[in-house]
């Protein structure tokens, strides 16, 4: 971190860069390059190995590895005599990221960040690991150690080390290479779904031991095998999973939004950043599962996400930020904990007795061990109970007992505002702005909030203005002015699919349109014409070790699973069948993985679940802003309707431009001057009708309501 005294600050090449975690090095000892020609130059210049080190800001082990080590005078010199040493924000370059993370999971079975990687001036890796700490202890190689070693080597074997990196580089290219193999049947939702079974915590609600993920695709598609299959358990793991985490610590209970997963099966103890993703990802689950049961907590959770994005994650220009960190005051998780003295000290009696009991407080704390040195007695905020069942031992009613803790939040919330921030990640990506704009879009849909939608096109808005070249195609970040780094598969499909959903909520063509030229676009420049998948960077991108295609729906969708969706539903809207066949060629590239586990793809499930149907083709042919039309687009989107597109013909213009995009709407005219639905179905239509029952009859709406 910068330096107090001016007179001794340092600078490195760093000092230049937008991403603010390269700028949190650039007073480091260590000689830092950004990713770049002069880098690899001098090391070719001086035969050096490289030192790539891949990080984020808001890291909390990244943290750890700067203090300890590249803020060390003694550990600087001896990387700086070895090596060139690069600096990368995964977050600004994850195609280098992807890469190189795969290099480390092949060659120690795990992976994770900070990610270090050893390799040869032409950026062939020969040894990679994680966390290195400054000093060898409990059999973990220290960097004072470990890089006498392999100066050494290069010293004196210097070509086993470039026989070796061939060696792992062409082992790497064979993995990269998809084998496209027969198409996947239906029978994959089935072990998918069974997959998840197995992997499912019944006593505490998400999948595994710990840490604990939230895995928002996981719920996305169980929602869809209740919606297929009228499975109860798929259901009932959604909302079990759904209602532990917001009960739980991972949850920030008087800010809002999640915190980035759990480091026990309990949901209690969180790694304490907040990611943008996450937060759309998880309001877009909360959303579907209001829409599936009618129950509100889910909806109030999803509302409460927003009011964390749009309170704190927001520029005023109405991009979204990226990421908060866990740290503050060189302390993970400081600025959320609470100890009951202070509780006490700030809440009347009364309000500090309730609380206490609705919060869990203890007088010792929950988080001793981690905090020992730090705060004793402090405590994580997490809920056993829900307010109504609170309000119900207390003998309280409902609506004075939520008064009181919305009365609590706001004296805590004060109390808290003066404490020192976590640092907060201001860089605006495309693709993680895209994510929000989806949620956010559908939100506003399904609550019928305004607010959300007009933060969702407002960051639609800043995207296009500010994130784009003069030639159209994307960029994927913005920081302090500047646009920069040519986009990769993730900003066009997680964008596309923001701009479907503002159309659908909206129904602006201009989003419809955009959705369409971007997505030529990515076609052109992504496709793998010869195996079929969309490539994670782009034909006229850098030439890095080779072109991956990701697939693994991870803490993030893949770029190919969300393509595939976003592909099926312009087909249909456009009527285009080539777009179609493009998407069932996304599944049968990767269906020889895909088959062996499909768990692991669950948002390629999701769409795998839209592609088999039955899915919809619903047109609502009526004049805009009608007490008739309103009444019957509101009851399309309170319900939990997965699979379908959802296309509005004005019949108030006579040459629409949606007619322009979807042909065969022009003659779709309302019945009698009322709105009217058009419900087609598995490649055949349904006479329309002007009647709201009768229409999500047709598209059979499932109801436990």
């Amino acid at each position: 971190m910068p330096s107090e005294n001016n007179e001794k600050r340092h600078y490195n090449r760093l000092r230049n860069e937008k991403s603010p975690y390269l700028l949190q090095h650039a007073e480091n000892p260590v000689d830092w390059f950004p990713w770049g020609d002069e880098a690899f130059e001098k090391a070719f210049k001086e035969n050096k190995p490289i030192f790539l080190s891949i990080g984020y800001s808001t890291c909390h082990w990244c943290h750890v590895m700067a203090h300890e080590s590249f803020e060390d005078d003694e550990v600087a010199a001896l990387l700086n005599e070895t090596f060139i040493c690069i600096k990368v924000d995964r977050e600004e370059r994850p195609d280098i990221d992807n890469i190189y993370m795969t290099v480390c999971q092949m060659m120690t079975g795990s992976g994770g960040w900070p990610l270090t990687v050893f390799m040869t001036p032409d950026k062939k890796p020969f040894y990679a690991g994680t966390y290195f700490p400054k000093e060898s202890r409990f059999q973990r190689p220290g960097l004072l150690d470990l890089v006498p070693k392999i100066k050494t080597l290069w010293a004196q074997g210097q070509n086993e080390i470039l026989k070796a990196a061939d060696k792992i580089t062409n082992q790497l290219q064979v993995i990269s290479e998809s084998k496209p193999n027969k198409e996947l049947g239906l029978n994959t939702l089935d072990i998918a779904y069974g997959q998840l079974i197995e992997n499912y915590d019944k006593q505490h609600g998400g999948f595994g031991n710990s840490p604990k993920f939230p895995s928002p695709q996981n719920l996305l598609f169980l929602l869809r095998y209740w919606n297929r299959k009228g499975e109860a358990a798929a259901l009932q793991i959604v909302e079990k999973t759904l209602h532990e985490m917001r009960h739980g610590g991972i949850y920030d209970h008087l800010g809002y939004g999640f915190h980035r997963y759990s480091t026990d099966r309990e949901w209690l103890v969180p790694h304490f950043e907040k990611m943008l993703y996450d937060q759309a990802m998880l309001s877009i689950a909360y959303t579907e599962t209001f829409q599936a049961t009618g129950d509100k907590d889910f909806a109030n959770t999803a509302k409460e996400i927003f009011t964390y994005v749009m309170r704190d994650m927001t520029s005023p220009e109405g991009g979204f930020y990226s990421a908060e960190d866990a740290d503050s005051e060189g302390v993970e998780g400081k600025f959320y904990l609470w100890t009951e003295m202070e509780i006490r000290k700030i809440l009347k009696e009364a309000e500090a007795d309730i609380a206490i009991k609705t919060f869990n407080v203890q007088k010792d704390g929950n988080f001793q061990e981690e905090m020992s040195n730090h705060n004793s007695g402090a405590n994580i905020l997490y809920m056993k109970k829900t307010f109504h069942e609170i309000a119900s031992d207390e003998k309280l009613a409902e609506q004075d007992f939520n008064k009181s803790m919305d009365n609590i939040r706001t004296k805590l919330l004060e109390v808290r505002g003066k404490r020192v921030y976590p640092h907060k990640d201001d860089k605006i990506l495309t693709d993680w702005n895209g994510l929000m704009i989806a949620a956010l879009a559908k939100g506003a849909r399904v609550f019928g909030e305004k607010k959300y939608e007009d933060a969702a096109i407002n960051a639609a808005n800043f995207v296009l203005k500010n994130m784009r070249r003069s030639d159209g195609r994307l960029l994927h970040r913005f920081r302090d002015g500047e646009s920069a780094i040519l986009s990769h598969i993730d900003d066009y499909v997680f964008f596309i699919w923001g701009l479907l959903e503002l159309y659908e909520t909206t129904f602006d063509i201009k989003y419809l349109q955009t959705a369409l030229s971007l997505n030529t676009d990515m076609i052109t420049h992504f496709w793998d014409t010869k195996s079929g998948g969309f490539f994670f960077t782009s034909d006229d991108g850098e030439k890095l070790l080779f072109r991956q295609k990701e697939i693994y729906d991870g803490a993030i969708p893949s770029g190919n699973s969300v393509a595939m969706l976003n592909l099926l539903k312009l087909a249909r809207i456009t009527a285009n069948p080539d777009l179609e066949k493009m998407a069932m060629k996304i599944s049968t590239a990767f269906s020889d993985n895909i088959s062996k586990y499909p768990s692991s793809y669950a948002q390629l499930m999701v769409a795998l679940d839209f592609g088999f149907g039955p899915s919809y083709e619903l047109v609502i042919a009526g004049k805009e802003g009608t007490d008739d039309t309103k009444d019957m687009l509101k009851s399309v989107r309170e319900n939990f309707i997965p699979n379908k597109v959802v296309i509005f013909r004005p019949t108030d213009q006579k040459d629409p431009a949606i007619s322009n995009i979807a042909a065969y709407t022009k003659d779709q005219l309302s019945i009698n001057g009322k709105a009217t639905a058009y419900v087609c179905t598995n490649y055949a239509c349904k006479a329309p009708t002007a009647e709201s029952d009768k229409m999500l009859e047709l598209l059979n709406v499932k109801k436990i309501k």
